[in-house]
C-alpha cells in the first residue's frame, strides 16, 4: 500500500504543478457559470464521467448538463422532491431519489425517460450505485433505512435498517462495502454488499454530525465532512481517524480526485476547502476557495479536475421575532446556476 500510495501521490503532485496557471491563493479559481431557469431548491449533484454529463436536482426535476460544452442538454421530469440521482453508466440507467413520494425513478440515460418507479422507504435522500453487485442503494432519511434495488430490472432486493438518519454514502466495490454517514449518531454504518447488512459502526469523534462523504478507493481512505467544521480522513479498513483539517461552516458535500489526491469539502458559508492527501496519515489544507454563500453541494469531474457547485440568489430574510423560529430565506426565481471552478 505504501509504495502504491507514494507513486500515486507523486503523480498527483506532478499533474497539479504542471498546470500553466495557478490562482494566487491556491490551485483552484472560478472559471464560469451556467445559468439554469426556473424555481425550486436543489440538493445532490452527480457526474457521469463516461457520458460527460452533470446531473443537478432542481425542484421536481433533474437538470442534465453537457460538461464538455457547459450547456443544459435536457431534463428528467416528474421526480417530486428529488434529492439526486445514482448513475449506473454501465447499464445506461439512472435512479432518482424522489423524497416526497417515497419512490425511486429508474431512468433511461439516453432518452431521459422514466422506465419505472420503485417503492422505497420513507423520504429517500442519499443514493449511490454499487457496481460490484450492480445494485442501487437509496438511503431513506425518515425511514432510517437503505432500500437496495437491482439496477438491471429495478426490483427491490431488500431493505436494510440503519438505526440512524443517513446522509452521504460511498462505495468500495473491491472491499465489498458501502459506507454511510449517520448524522444524528455521529457515526458511519458499514454495509456488507453481499450480506446486505450493517456489519460495523464507527464513531467519527472528535467529528460530529457527519454529512458529506467521499472515498479514495485505491488506498481505502474515507473523507467525512462534519458539522463541527472539520473534514476527517478515516482508514476504511479499521475505522480509525488518521487525519483531519479545519473546514467552513455548514458542510454538505465532499469529493476526492484520484488524479491529484485532492479532497474537497463544500460548505454553506461559501467556501470549499481543498486539502491534499500527502500520506495515509497526513492531510494538508492547500486552499480555502471562496464560492457563493449557500453553495453547499458539489460534484467533481476526475477527467478535467473541475468542481461544480449549485448556487442561487435569495431574498433578504425577515427578522426573527423573539422566541420565534428562524425562517429560511426564499430563493429568487430564475437565479439558479452552476458555478465551475478549475485549475486551468
Amino acid at each position: 500500500m505504501t509504495k502504491q500510495f507514494i507513486a500515486t501521490s507523486i503523480l498527483g503532485l506532478a499533474c497539479a504543478f504542471l498546470k500553466p496557471v495557478l490562482a494566487a491563493d491556491g490551485p483552484y479559481h472560478f472559471l464560469k457559470e451556467i445559468p439554469i431557469s426556473g424555481e425550486g431548491g436543489w440538493d445532490y449533484l452527480s457526474i457521469d464521467e463516461t457520458a460527460r454529463r452533470l446531473y443537478v436536482s432542481h425542484g421536481t426535476k433533474v437538470v442534465v448538463i453537457d460538461i464538455d460544452h457547459d450547456v443544459v442538454a435536457g431534463e428528467i421530469t416528474n421526480t417530486p422532491g428529488v434529492h439526486g440521482i445514482a448513475i449506473a453508466s454501465d447499464l445506461n440507467k439512472g435512479f432518482t431519489s424522489n423524497g416526497r413520494e417515497n419512490k425511486a425513478s429508474m431512468v433511461d440515460l439516453k432518452t431521459l425517460q422514466t422506465l419505472l418507479r420503485v417503492d422505497t422507504g420513507e423520504n429517500p435522500d442519499g443514493m449511490l450505485y454499487e457496481p460490484g453487485q450492480r445494485e442501487v442503494y437509496m438511503f431513506n432519511g425518515r425511514g432510517q433505512s437503505a432500500t437496495v434495488i437491482n439496477a438491471r430490472d429495478g426490483k427491490v432486493v431488500t431493505t436494510i435498517p440503519l438505526g440512524g438518519r443517513p446522509e452521504f454514502p460511498a462505495a468500495d466495490p473491491k472491499a465489498g462495502r458501502v459506507y454511510d454517514n449517520l448524522e444524528d449518531k455521529s457515526e458511519i454504518a458499514i454495509i456488507d454488499t453481499t450480506k446486505h447488512a450493517v456489519v460495523n459502526r464507527w464513531p467519527v469523534a472528535p467529528g460530529e454530525e457527519p454529512s458529506g462523504m467521499a472515498i479514495d478507493a485505491a488506498h481505502h481512505l474515507i473523507f467525512v465532512g462534519c458539522g463541527n467544521k472539520v473534514m476527517e480522513m478515516i482508514d476504511g479498513e479499521t475505522g480509525k481517524v488518521v487525519g483531519s483539517v479545519p473546514i467552513g461552516d455548514g458542510v454538505d458535500a465532499n469529493a476526492f480526485d484520484p488524479g491529484t489526491q485532492y479532497a474537497f469539502a463544500s460548505c454553506r458559508d461559501g467556501t470549499v476547502t481543498v486539502a491534499h492527501e500527502e500520506a495515509p496519515d497526513k492531510l494538508t489544507v492547500m486552499q480555502t476557495l471562496s464560492t457563493q454563500r449557500g453553495s453547499r453541494t458539489m460534484a467533481l469531474d476526475p477527467k478535467t479536475h473541475r468542481i461544480y457547485l449549485a448556487a442561487a440568489k435569495f431574498e433578504t430574510p425577515a427578522e426573527t421575532p423573539p422566541g420565534g423560529a428562524r425562517q429560511r430565506p426564499k430563493m429568487i426565481p430564475d437565479t439558479f446556476k452552476i458555478l465551475i471552478y478549475g485549475v486551468n
